[in-house]
């Protein structure tokens, strides 16, 4: 089996802010795993929150090529990826979308039926509006109603301005599910003050209104929330999950944060069996790097794959999205390809 990459630029079609930084743009490796004829896909995305840059993936990915080399059966190296040492979980993630595609691929069936999971048809998905000032938020909001989306995500900062942004939002897009994300910009008092004040506004969900790595702090907030808490940063991992019990109403989980498939199949079992909720999140990439994560649609309470709407150019094809709703293709594996391939 031969693995190869190649790397690329994802430009945003406008600038993205959140609480702890702005995006323009985010480096891509693309990997590619050959074997027997066939051809499995999956994408590694840079990440200054998670210290992962393109010469990291590069020397991780140069790393496990010899056990790459070594594999004679892709099914067998799906469960491998997920015990190599030494890999990021954004790189592991991509590997193992690769060999999940290759093994679907040379059985000609979709991932999704790989998996045996539920089939899917149309799946709305949240679009994220970042932090910008009000006149253009609502604007955004009109324009992505307008297009279809049902469900709006805010992102939002700790300033006092916030709080009328969202009741903008709320007016201009009166019947649209709203989730909100801090990403951990506010402290605890502040966070229970904003949630009071946001819940009239019909709120379906916050996600981790306070800063990461104090899970209890987290529950407590959930407790005492007229909003549904669902924890992001505090929920990497199926440990973090289990340690967080029902203590939360859900988690967000990312398959670029956890390692990839399996592990977030992990993780959505033990966020059902404590009765909590999944959103099923994901970082800024290519419709490559979102469609692992929507073939688990099924498995998710909220949709909010949408990162490959933020870009200005999307390299691949094979999810949509744009109109409010993503779906497969059906095609074996994956089911992404190059745009402007047949």
């Amino acid at each position: 089996m031969r693995l190869t990459w190649q790397t690329g630029t994802l430009r945003l079609r406008e600038p993205f802010r959140i609480s702890r930084s702005v995006m323009h743009e985010r480096d891509a490796v693309w990997i590619e795993l050959d074997h027997d004829g066939s051809t499995g896909h999956g994408e590694a995305v840079t990440s200054v929150y998670y210290d992962l840059d393109v010469p990291e993936i590069v020397a991780q990915l140069d790393g496990v090529r010899p056990l790459v080399a070594e594999a004679v059966d892709p099914g067998a190296l799906v469960t491998a990826v997920r015990h190599w040492p030494g890999l990021a979980p954004g790189v592991r993630c991509a590997l193992d979308a690769a060999a999940h595609d290759l093994t679907a691929r040379q059985r000609g069936i979709t991932v999704r039926a790989l998996l045996d999971l539920p089939p899917t048809g149309e799946l709305p998905t949240a679009r994220t509006i970042g932090i910008t000032g009000t006149e253009h938020a609502v604007r955004t909001a009109r324009e992505l109603v307008g297009s279809g989306f049902t469900v709006l995500k805010v992102k939002l900062g700790d300033g006092p301005e916030e709080r009328a942004r969202v009741a903008a939002i709320r007016e201009a897009a009166p019947d649209v599910e709203l989730l909100l994300d801090p990403n951990g910009a506010w402290a605890p008092e502040q966070a229970l003050r904003n949630l009071d004040a946001l819940a009239p506004l019909g709120i379906s969900a916050v996600e981790q209104p306070v800063a990461p790595g104090s899970p209890a702090e987290l529950g407590r907030i959930a407790r005492l929330s007229p909003i549904p808490v669902i924890a992001d940063e505090d929920a990497q991992t199926v440990a973090d999950v289990r340690a967080l019990g029902s203590s939360v109403h859900g988690v967000n989980v990312k398959l670029a944060k956890c390692g990839g498939i399996g592990a977030a199949l992990e993780i959505v079992e033990a966020a059902r069996s404590a009765g909590m909720d999944v959103m099923l999140g994901c970082l800024v990439a290519s419709s490559l790097g979102i469609a692992p994560a929507v073939h688990l649609a099924g498995c998710a309470r909220w949709i909010d794959l949408d990162g490959h709407l933020l870009l200005a150019e999307d390299p691949w094809d094979g999810i949509g999205g744009t109109g409010g709703a993503l779906r497969l293709s059906g095609e074996p594996g994956l089911g992404v390809r190059p745009r402007g391939s047949p």
